[in-house]
């Protein structure tokens, strides 16, 4: 086991200590059994002194009820088991005596677009359709490369669908470590071609394309828009970029504010970088180191999305700085009070619908006709 622990990875096995030692010497003689439950440990605010907001503390509370355990004690297999913010937001639905049902004012199915069994797109359009073919927006989830899928984003996908009033192609992809680094941007970029290619068959019109992503999905669009340009494809109108992985700095001061945050700290990016790159040099790959890139020139209007208790944001916002810089343009807003991951979370948190309709009403001003 390594020497060195995380404050988070502390603050576990000190709740895993405590609750052997409350249960009495029958549950302190196996805590570490096959078969026992994993202890539960609390939700850590930002280090910086950041809390999050009362809605947003909700979910992570939540979620950590369900006895999950730091990704950095877990292999990829048993990470992707894991409770995640999304189950967190249904336990806070079903406390307050509401529906987990997804809105049925969606509807979806799903259609290959590659020959692996994991490049595979959910499509999502509203359940009245207009008369004439509507945008097409290719969303890509997050997930650090590794975890995930597009049920885990699910809400992200349909209330884009919904707001933006455009087929969404949430596309998911290869991940590592099982097909490592770049398997997945040659994945999202091939989800994008089919859709253009495809759009009719969507009841899309590929002359209003958009993409969109978070965290490691957002790399994933931001790098579709690039190589659409260099291969002189049709190009996306908009890019919708949520808490970008943009850089590979984990001394920005994010990082340093928001290092023990949860559901995404340092110890976590840290392990994510582990297992989706085969090499350490490989995170410095400009499609990973995006803020450093001296080609970003001729790339879609952006708009940017971030939140503070996230050691994302700052990458984030300076890739908006070197998108700008560039020429670009680019419409950025940071939502105090909030983690990493709260952008679909509308159903239970104000600031997730404040982002929402900032990214919805920027996609749907441009692919209007």
């Amino acid at each position: 086991m390594p020497s060195q622990f995380s404050p988070r990875r502390k603050a576990w096995f000190a709740a895993a200590l405590a609750t052997s030692l409350l249960a009495g010497p029958a549950l302190a003689q196996s805590p570490m059994s096959a078969t026992a439950p994993p202890p539960k440990f609390p939700a850590m605010p930002a280090a910086s002194g950041a809390r999050p907001a009362a809605d947003m503390q909700a979910v992570l509370d939540a979620q950590a009820s369900l006895g999950g355990k730091p990704v950095e004690l877990l292999t990829p297999a048993q990470a992707r088991l894991q409770p995640s913010p999304t189950d967190g937001v249904k336990t806070v639905l079903m406390k307050q005596g509401k529906s987990t049902v997804p809105d049925p004012a969606v509807v979806t199915r799903e259609l290959p677009y590659g020959a692996h069994p994991q490049q595979i797109a959910r499509i999502y359009m509203p359940a009245v359709k207009p008369s004439s073919a509507m945008p097409v927006i290719v969303y890509y989830h997050g997930g650090g490369w590794v975890i995930a899928d597009i049920d885990t984003y699910d809400a992200s996908a349909r209330q884009l669908s919904l707001g933006a009033e455009a087929v969404v192609v949430s596309s998911h992809y290869r991940q590592a470590p099982e097909d490592m680094f770049p398997a997945s941007h040659d994945d999202a970029y091939a989800a994008y071609v089919w859709a253009v290619e495809n759009s009719g068959e969507l009841n899309g019109d590929a002359a209003r394309m958009a993409i969109a992503g978070e965290s490691a999905g957002a790399n994933l669009a931001a790098n579709v828009a690039i190589m659409a340009r260099d291969a002189k494809i049709t190009q996306p109108l908009h890019q919708l970029l949520v808490y970008p992985i943009a850089g590979n700095d984990m001394t920005t001061p994010s990082y340093v504010e928001n290092a023990d945050a949860a559901p995404l700290g340092k110890a976590d990016m840290a392990w994510f970088v582990d297992h989706a790159f085969a090499a350490e040099e490989d995170a410095a790959d400009p499609r990973i180191n995006l803020v450093d890139r001296d080609d970003l020139s001729g790339l879609p209007p952006a708009t940017l999305i971030t939140a503070q208790i996230d050691p994302l944001r700052s990458e984030s916002i300076a890739y908006g700085e070197a998108l700008m810089a560039a020429g670009g343009k680019v419409e950025m807003n940071n939502y105090d009070g909030v983690t990493h991951e709260f952008f679909g979370m509308g159903s239970v948190v104000p600031q997730a619908v404040e982002a929402m309709t900032f990214a919805t009403t920027n996609l749907k001003a441009a692919l209007a006709k």
